[in-house]
């Protein structure tokens, strides 16, 4: 009796503490969008910054934003991909194999502004590259690394073992085997986990600041080194340190809110691709 009453008292300690947790943040996205919808307009989205913040909208920010998670991408699939072959398939040995576990969850974890410091050294100064969006997006290109090469590593543990012993079965190298079955079958861990480390990456202001972006002057790059864009993140970061103006208040709400829309659609796109594996290795 003690111990069925114990395991009802902590799931009901488990859900009151998820309760409180969706409730904090159900209030700071009210309160944000509560501040930031009077800001939202057509103009906002289609007009580039003026007078410091105070006027004109957000389009070379939202531009800025799409190149970096762009390059990020373009980045990350590849060393991901190979990552995950070589856990999944050319591994043998635990050891190795947790290994790499391990130097994956050290990159997780590394704080920001750590990376940003890296990138700096590394792609800024020692490769040339200056502050450029291939700086910021090969950067945040490793910063989400971890979540898709962890999102591809579990899609591919999940396959049924039946699938690889019959291309083995048929004569097929280990080669084929990778491109037709394995491949086709991870995508959707590679989509998922894609999604997410971009809803990550989309709000990270210490790598780009460092590497990538300025808040104002910048357009659309028309080159690859020495060319920095402007972002979402750091818009908001220097507004709201530098600025006491009302006008600019409004502009600093209206792009969080647009930060925040543009983090839960990458997360609500990833959602279904997420379950559907799950399904699938269920299933399987």
């Amino acid at each position: 009796m003690s111990r069925k009453l114990l395991h009802h008292g902590f799931r009901a300690f488990t859900a009151l503490c998820a309760l409180l947790a969706c409730s904090i943040l159900g209030w700071l996205i009210f309160a944000i969008a509560r501040r930031g919808w009077p800001a939202i307009s057509w103009q906002f989205f289609t007009e580039q910054i003026r007078l410091v913040g105070a006027s004109g909208g957000i389009f070379y920010n939202l531009i800025g934003t799409g190149i970096l998670l762009l390059t990020a991408f373009i980045t990350s699939s590849p060393m991901a991909l190979s990552l995950a072959l070589l856990h999944g398939v050319y591994l043998r040995e635990g050891r190795w194999k947790r290994a790499l576990e391990t130097l994956l969850y050290v990159i997780n974890g590394m704080p920001s502004i750590v990376c940003g410091i890296f990138g700096l050294i590394v792609f800024v100064q020692f490769l040339g590259w200056g502050k450029s969006w291939l700086s910021g997006g090969f950067l945040l290109g490793i910063i989400m690394l971890p979540t898709v090469t962890v999102a591809l590593m579990e899609r591919i543990a999940s396959l049924p073992v039946r699938y690889v012993e019959a291309a083995t079965g048929l004569g097929l190298r280990q080669s084929q085997i990778i491109w037709s079955i394995i491949l086709p079958q991870s995508l959707s861990g590679l989509v998922t986990g894609s999604l997410l480390g971009l809803a990550r990456a989309a709000g990270e202001i210490a790598p780009i600041m460092f590497t990538a972006t300025i808040f104002a002057g910048a357009t659309i790059p028309h080159g690859v080194k020495e060319s920095p864009v402007l972002s979402l993140p750091y818009h908001i970061f220097i507004l709201a340190q530098d600025s006491f103006d009302p006008s600019v208040g409004a502009k600093v709400w209206g792009t969080a809110l647009v930060m925040i829309g543009l983090v839960f659609v990458l997360s609500l796109i990833a959602l279904p691709a997420r379950l559907k594996m799950h399904e699938e290795a269920h299933h399987d």
